[in-house]
């Protein structure tokens, strides 16, 4: 199987051999039961000026508009929220910068647009693909 990474701004090509499938019932529980983001660039973050609790509902039911919201790419904290809503994004734009396992992870805008919601804040946990900014 080949991948492509962008690191940095360099894209890196890959050839990647995979040697055997788990079957489901040996995967790690912690996995989400969707398909994660497949690169950093599909997911985008938030910050503290619109914390949104309520929320969580369209989220449950499958209603949320996936080209409108930014995606959370793996488990962990927000260090940094470096976006105001009403802020324009360009693409690549530095949106904010999650904690994991003792590494920093920026999360960068993939298109153009325009903050409209933050749905987290500075020190808070998220899960991988939980929605973090809605946009347009």
């Amino acid at each position: 199987m080949k991948l492509r990474i962008d690191l940095d701004g360099k894209s890196y090509d890959l050839d990647v051999e995979i040697l055997e499938e788990d079957p489901p019932s040996q995967r790690p529980r912690y996995l989400p039961h969707h398909a994660p983001p497949t690169t950093l660039r599909s997911a985008h973050a938030a910050g503290a000026a619109e914390h949104s609790v309520d929320a969580a509902p369209a989220e449950a039911t499958g209603s949320v508009d996936e080209s409108s919201v930014c995606r959370c790419p793996v488990s962990g904290v927000v260090n940094h929220v470096a976006v105001t809503v009403g802020q324009a994004l360009q693409p690549n734009d530095l949106i904010m910068v999650l904690e994991a396992m003792k590494m920093e992870t920026n999360v960068v805008a993939d298109r153009e647009g325009t903050v409209k919601a933050l749905r987290v804040a500075d020190g808070d946990a998220v899960k991988a693909g939980q929605v973090l900014m809605d946009y347009d």
